[in-house]
């Protein structure tokens, strides 16, 4: 699974991956003890390839300095020398066109600018030099081009501050106009950006919106965008909502086969054929835990998933045999007491174990008694602050 695509398009129009979000997902794999030597080898010289091939001097001092890459000050001196030039010249541009040409040409010559700094990776810099274009932009589209660039200069270094702010500026550019095709890249930006900041519920909204009209392939291809909805649905949808948005879904259908596990995971689970199920899941482990979006959220992802499924399977019981849990999931008694343990502890799971008899007996809160002391609740807190409002307009 690739986590993310250079300085060129915003859009993936053709197809590829922004080139340092690619490079952002090869450091991420660098730094995993999953990853077995032999594989660093060829992802360190992919590296370096793409930090030559870029000028990225000062990424390349960083993982120098860091043991990442072998240090070589000759080749740091020589991309500090190209880049300088590269800027001189790109200056020079910026000023005739100022002096000779009309507002358009002079903007044109600063976003080169942005787009230079944002290719060698001066991030301080590339920030800068957008405000500056944005200053000389008027076009809502192009406004929100450079918030494109701004989001992934974001996603490159996972500043999540600096996410959320473009968000929200891209979203006030909408109210003042702006087309679908935009406003459906967004909300994938804006999904992935839940999906690493563990709001797996409105990631889900965001990547089931986008299903049908997706086109940000810089961030990712198509098949990793399903994996993704397909993940946080899991754990954010009902039976029935599954069922409609995700397991009969054409656009899922059509491309769920393309991603080793993720068919059995999901159809095993709306089947209840557990066994199958852990056993995709554990096939699926390594790849959540080698994507550089959810690998920080790794464990909590896996203990939703198992409450989902543990809940899942206790719906259709009031008492079931611990023998009987363990033999639908292929796991041992003692595994099963463990995991439910641990999960009624944590009010994750509502049943209690008869560890004499080797009994789960469920004891689902009843909802509709918990919606009526909560009205009663609610009801008795209004009338008071009613009392106490009409005691002070009688004063």
């Amino acid at each position: 699974m690739d986590g993310g695509g250079g300085g060129g398009s915003t859009s993936g129009e053709d197809g590829n991956q922004e080139k340092h979000l690619v490079l952002a997902n090869k450091l991420f794999l660098l730094s995993q003890p999953d990853v077995d030597d032999l594989s660093k080898v060829a992802i360190r010289a992919d590296v370096l390839s793409a930090v030559k091939s870029d000028d990225m001097a000062a990424l390349f001092e960083s993982l120098a300095a860091t043991g990442v890459l072998e240090p070589d000050a000759s080749l740091l001196a020589e991309m500090r020398a190209r880049i300088d030039e590269e800027i001189r010249k790109l200056d020079e541009k910026i000023a005739d066109a100022e002096e000779n040409l009309g507002e358009s040409e002079v903007r044109e010559a600063h976003l080169a600018k942005s787009l230079y700094f944002v290719r060698v990776g001066e991030k301080e810099k590339a920030l800068e030099q957008l405000k500056v274009t944005e200053g000389k932009t008027v076009a809502i589209g192009q406004k929100m081009d450079l918030v494109f660039y701004t989001l992934q200069i974001g996603l490159f270094y996972m500043d999540f501050d600096l996410i959320s702010k473009s968000i929200d500026k891209a979203k006030k550019l909408f109210e003042e106009g702006g087309d679908w095709e935009r406003k459906n890249r967004l909300k994938v930006y804006e999904g992935l950006y839940c999906m690493a900041t563990r709001n797996f519920k409105k990631a889900t909204s965001l990547f089931l919106d986008s299903i049908s009209t997706f086109t940000t392939y810089e961030l990712f291809p198509y098949d990793t965008f399903i994996f993704y909805t397909v993940l946080t649905s899991i754990i954010s949808l009902d039976r029935v909502s599954l069922k409609q948005k995700v397991v009969d879904a054409p656009e899922i259908l059509a491309v769920i086969g393309k991603v080793p596990h993720l068919s059995e995971f999901l159809n095993s689970l709306y089947n209840c054929q557990y066994k199958s199920f852990f056993v995709a899941f554990s096939g699926l482990t390594e790849q959540i835990k080698l994507d550089r979006y959810l690998q920080p959220h790794f464990r909590y992802y896996m203990r939703e998933v198992r409450t989902v499924v543990y809940s899942q399977f206790l719906e259709s019981y009031k008492s079931v045999t611990m023998e009987a849990m363990a033999s639908a999931f292929g796991v041992t008694v003692d595994f099963i007491d463990q995991e439910l343990s641990r999960f009624i502890a944590a009010g994750k799971l509502h049943c209690k174990i008869d560890k004499v008899a080797g009994v789960l007996e469920t004891n689902r809160p009843d909802e509709r008694n918990a919606f009526y002391q909560s009205t009663i609740k609610q009801g008795d807190f209004l009338l008071n602050r009613i009392q106490k409002l009409s005691r002070v307009i009688d004063l």
